[in-house]
C-alpha cells in the first residue's frame, strides 16, 4: 500500500474525502482546496486517467471502485482518455492561489491540463527519442578500441 498524508483525519474519512474530491475534479476539471489535499488528489487523479487510457473492462471496474458516479466514469474513459492519449503522465497542474482567511491554510487550484479556460498553458509533451539499432558485439568492441584513450607505455627508467 502506498503512503498517503494523514490530513488530520481517520482512514475512512480521509479515503472518502479523497474519493469525492477526485470525482469532483474529473467532473468540473478544476477545484480549489488546500495544498496538502491537492498534492494527494494529484496522485490519485493521474492514476484514474491512466486507467481511463487503458480502456479495458478491468480498468473500468477498478476506476468505478474508487470514483463516484457513472458520469465521472464515462468522462474518464471517453473525453479524458482521448485528450491524453499522447501524453505519458502529468495530467494535472497545481497552482497556489492564496492564504485562507479563517485558518491561514495555503490554498491551491488543481486542474487538468490541455482544456478550455485553463489558468496557464501547458508545456508540450516531450518528444520520444528515436530508438537506435543495437550494435553487434564485433562492431561494439571495434568502436570501443577506436575511441579509447591511448594507453601509456611504462619504460624501464620509470620503474
Amino acid at each position: 500500500m502506498t503512503k498517503f498524508r494523514k490530513l488530520g483525519r481517520p482512514t475512512g474519512h480521509r479515503m472518502s474525502m479523497l474519493r469525492t474530491m477526485v470525482s469532483q475534479l474529473v467532473k468540473h476539471e478544476r477545484i480549489e482546496t488546500t495544498v496538502a489535499k491537492a498534492k494527494e488528489i494529484r496522485r490519485l487523479a493521474d492514476n484514474m486517467v491512466q486507467l481511463g487510457k487503458e480502456g479495458t473492462q478491468c480498468a473500468a471496474r477498478r476506476a468505478a471502485s474508487f470514483v463516484r458516479g457513472d458520469d465521472v466514469i464515462h468522462k474518464l474513459f471517453t473525453e479524458l482518455a482521448y485528450r491524453y492519449k499522447d501524453r505519458a503522465g502529468g495530467y494535472t497542474r497545481l497552482l497556489r492561489t492564496r492564504i485562507r482567511v479563517g485558518d491561514a491554510a495555503p490554498m491551491a487550484y488543481i486542474e487538468f491540463i490541455d482544456r478550455e479556460n485553463e489558468l496557464r498553458q501547458a508545456k508540450p509533451p516531450t518528444p520520444q527519442l528515436p530508438q537506435r539499432a543495437p550494435l553487434d558485439p564485433w562492431t561494439r568492441s571495434r568502436l570501443s578500441r577506436q575511441f579509447a584513450p591511448p594507453k601509456e607505455e611504462k619504460s624501464g627508467s620509470d620503474l
